[in-house]
């Protein structure tokens, strides 16, 4: 059982050996294997061979496969005890193929022991604004968000029909200094809007650094079958988010305007996040994982030097 403080603790020998898979090895699959790799074997999927030089210096074994060509994934069955699935659906659709394909290849011999999803929040839709815990319907109002909840099905039958010990984690907005496009930054120079006061809507975080560790717990730690909210405790409305996020910058306060005006002003997929409210709990996190967040408060991560 690893400690809190650090991932894998003192595991018996036999342990640290392990082998694990990583699928979909980008910012959060290399900050995984920093904090595993020189503790276990890492094995990591990826489509590009750009990547592959990237992830040898992360210590890590490069797999030349592809999500959408499941004669590519073969390989993968028996190859790992363990697997971190933090690999994103295609982007149309209501059914995400890519899970589909990953799971019926890890199956092909004995499936592995343990399957971590990293999911979104945003299969729970537009909560008005409510606390929401796992066991909360879920009510996906976009497209995206109905391919991650055809995922987390998915992996969940794999669950039940394999006995695998399958963990979703359910994660929203992930941030970080040293992460591309991880701060507001650029949100604010380009002076984009926020939503009137009343009509605005809470927004949850996580610092890319704590979903890691998440990541790496819910191995070990995560229960059959189980759900998990992976969020700190920050419970700010966007728009006081970028309002306190300019402060600390020493930026222009963000301009506020109607949901009227934001239709025609913002884009689409900007106007999506504008339009689903919800605060998450997240005692499950830190009750099973025993995750102590580094970050519990937003500002605290954009403020920290990376």
């Amino acid at each position: 059982m690893p400690s809190i403080q650090s991932p894998l603790g003192a595991l018996p020998a036999r342990f640290r050996r392990n082998r694990l898979l990583i699928v979909g090895c980008g910012d959060i699959g290399l900050r995984v294997a920093g904090l595993l790799a020189h503790k276990l074997t890492v094995r990591v999927l990826t489509s590009q061979r750009t990547r592959v030089p990237v992830l040898r210096v992360a210590h890590t074994t490069p797999l030349l496969g592809n999500l959408d060509q499941a004669n590519t994934l073969r390989r993968l069955a028996g190859l790992a005890p363990r697997v971190l699935h933090l690999a994103p659906p295609a982007g149309h659709g209501t059914r995400d193929g890519r899970t589909f394909a990953l799971l019926r290849a890890l199956s092909l011999r004995a499936a592995p022991s343990v399957l971590v999803y990293a999911s979104t929040s945003g299969v729970y839709g537009d909560c008005a604004g409510a606390w929401v815990d796992e066991g909360r319907v879920l009510t996906p109002t976009t497209a995206r968000a109905h391919r991650r909840m055809d995922a987390e099905a998915s992996v969940r039958f794999l669950g039940r029909a394999a006995g695998v010990r399958t963990s979703v984690l359910r994660v929203p907005g992930i941030y970080a200094t040293n992460r591309e496009g991880g701060t507001p930054l650029a949100r604010l120079r380009n002076g984009t809007p926020v939503l009137d006061a009343a009509e605005d809507v809470y927004t949850n975080h996580i610092h890319a650094d704590d979903l890691a560790r998440a990541c790496v717990l819910a191995l070990w730690r995560g229960k059959p079958q189980r759900v998990y909210n992976i969020n700190d405790d920050t419970a700010l409305k966007m728009g006081d988010y970028f309002t306190a996020a300019a402060a600390l910058y020493g930026l222009p306060v963000p301009p506020r305007i109607s949901r009227a005006q934001a239709e025609r002003e913002i884009s689409p997929m900007q106007l999506s996040f504008m339009s689903e409210s919800r605060r998450m709990v997240n005692t499950r996190m830190k009750l099973e994982l025993g995750l102590r967040l580094h970050f519990p408060h937003v500002l605290d991560g954009l403020a920290a030097v990376p």
